[in-house]
């Protein structure tokens, strides 16, 4: 059956140009200026998806947006803008929007996201988005390969706060993807540069690790990989404002917008990366150091060495499933010690850092206490870990024993791992 797709967009040339390109992909295309009769047209004709123009002087577009999707909660809708905030995006993703683009976009970016609403991501020749073919890339040899379900999330969602180094307000969207898509990261604004959540694209280290690709730039990532590490999740689009937000320093409410939104499993089968043999970087002697070895399942032992107050902090972490994480991990926050400050503002960095985001240290302790846990900074290191080593793409498989490491080296691990996958990733 042909699908019905509805423009909504006061400007006559967004309008001619949209359902030009639609039809000549197949759709049968309605288009309206945005008049007071716009939502009984929606009713009457009941379309299989709606672009929604957010700006229009007759009506208006968030308050439309609310109106149809409480008459049909299923209704997909694209929200277009040429105005577009991370505020305005945020919004309209909570009230059920499907995507949100900003003006001026290209054509293929605005497939990608009509495909994807209507749950077939590709037209009837080629492929539209970009993605991370991971066909060929084997388990390490000599392990058995235990197969598992890629997954993603039944819903987009959306949260924003503060980033943590920029300081900036942020927000970050995520939209479940079909198999063989991947993790892969995207500006809000209408850029058609992707980048692939792998260590080919990792930019920096220096107290968080980030990503760029073609000057895209995806900054703090680790806690939101973290959680999608512990959740199993594969295939994800998401959509940022340069830098993840902190929100309150831990990885606990992207582990609750995942929930949200929904994990589903499909039906592309994943291979875990099972450790052959062992991998460190650093040195025991140095006492810093991260080692992976072979194990039939994922744990890390960590050890964390300050001086006092802080003094050292073991914690070993079995993975059984999103919930020890939960238990475990996810709630430990971020941290950082009083001294440092004015070294970090020199650096342009932690300009987001607020005492509800961060465990502050001074010389007699925790600034501003309650602590989640009395070892909750050796947890958090372990979820710093959890987020970077998910830059392999899929679940790993083998035991992790660390001391004093951080960004630099836990990449530095991912990237001798994958040296050692013999068929890397392709972009396509």
């Amino acid at each position: 059956m042909e699908e019905t797709i509805l423009v909504i967009d006061d400007e006559e040339k967004i309008r001619t140009t949209l359902r030009g390109v639609l039809s000549d992909e197949g759709f049968r295309v309605l288009d309206t200026d945005g008049t007071p009769q716009t939502l009984d047209l929606v009713a009457a004709e009941r379309p299989h998806l709606v672009i929604l123009d957010i700006w229009m002087p007759r009506i208006d577009g968030i308050e439309l947006l609310e109106r149809m999707k409480s008459q049909q909660p299923e209704l997909p809708v694209i929200v277009i803008s040429g105005h577009g905030t991370i505020e305005t995006a945020v919004r309209a993703t909570k009230l059920g929007a499907t995507d949100f683009l900003e003006k001026p976009f290209s054509i293929e970016t605005l497939l990608r996201s009509v495909y994807r609403a209507i749950g077939r991501l590709t037209s009837d020749d080629e492929p539209l988005p970009e993605r991370v073919d991971t066909s060929g890339v084997t388990t390490m040899p000599g392990r058995s390969q235990q197969q598992t379900h890629a997954r993603t999330i039944g819903k987009s969602v959306v949260v924003q706060g503060r980033g943590l180094h920029s300081g900036v307000r942020t927000g970050v969207i995520l939209h479940p993807m079909p198999p063989g898509t991947g993790i892969v990261f995207g500006a809000i604004s209408a850029s058609d540069v992707t980048i692939p959540a792998t260590v080919d694209y990792v930019d920096s280290t220096g107290y968080a690790t980030s990503l760029r690709r073609e000057g895209v730039v995806a900054q703090t990532i680790e806690h939101l990989m973290s959680a999608l590490h512990a959740h199993g999740v594969t295939n994800l689009l998401v959509k940022m404002q340069g830098e993840i937000p902190i929100l309150d320093g831990s990885a606990l409410e992207f582990c609750q917008l995942l929930e949200e939104g929904g994990i589903v499993e499909q039906a592309e089968s994943i291979a875990p990366v099972q450790i052959d043999r062992p991998y460190q970087i650093g040195t025991l002697e140095s006492g810093k150091f991260v080692r992976i070895a072979p194990a039939d399942r994922f744990e890390v032992h960590y050890t964390l060495r300050y001086p006092e107050p802080v003094g050292q902090q073991d914690y070993h972490y079995i993975h059984r499933d999103a919930r020890s994480y939960q238990e475990e991990i996810a709630p430990a926050r971020t941290f950082g010690f009083l001294k440092d400050i004015q070294m970090l503002e020199q650096m342009g960095l932690a300009n987001g850092g607020r005492l509800n985001n961060c465990i502050l240290i001074g010389e007699q302790g925790v600034i501003n206490p309650p602590l989640r846990f009395p070892d909750e900074l050796v947890r958090h290191k372990i979820l710093d870990l959890l987020g970077d080593l998910y830059l392999l793409g899929r679940p790993i498989r083998g035991k992790v024993t660390a001391c004093g490491t951080g960004h630099t080296d836990n990449v530095a691990l991912v990237r001798a791992i994958w040296e050692q996958l013999g068929t890397r990733p392709t972009v396509h």
